[in-house]
């Protein structure tokens, strides 16, 4: 659920939740892995969590992220990207604007902003 500062309506973070659940389901579909493989492969006890998250019942951990890109042959930060429009779209759209276009930019911007003068 979202934090004070980005209050969403039940019915949103909901839909937003089953468009990552769909993403999910397709690229582990892609991968060519079953419920249960994805569940051995990310070290979830139960293939049901699988099945939770691609009805978009709850939201993968942050920690795990990681962990599923590796499963899902994506990269992590592809992974989060386009996780992050899902699971916190208002900090997306911050950065990257509302259909992600502006990332290339922050990225220059960010490479600009680290690099010593």
């Amino acid at each position: 659920m979202y934090s004070n500062q980005q209050k969403r309506s039940d019915n949103q973070v909901q839909a937003l939740r089953k468009e990552a659940g769909r993403w999910l389901q397709h690229l582990r579909v892609e991968a060519g892995l079953s419920q249960r493989e994805m569940a051995k492969l990310i070290g979830a006890e139960y293939y049901t969590f699988i099945s939770q998250l691609e009805c978009g019942r709850g939201r993968i951990p942050p920690d795990k992220y990681d962990v599923w890109a590796k499963a899902l042959n994506i990269s992590q930060r592809l992974f989060v990207f386009n996780l992050m429009r899902f699971y916190d779209p208002v900090t997306f759209k911050a950065l990257f604007g509302e259909d992600g276009k502006d990332a290339k930019t922050v990225c220059s911007e960010l490479e600009v902003l680290s690099t010593p003068q």
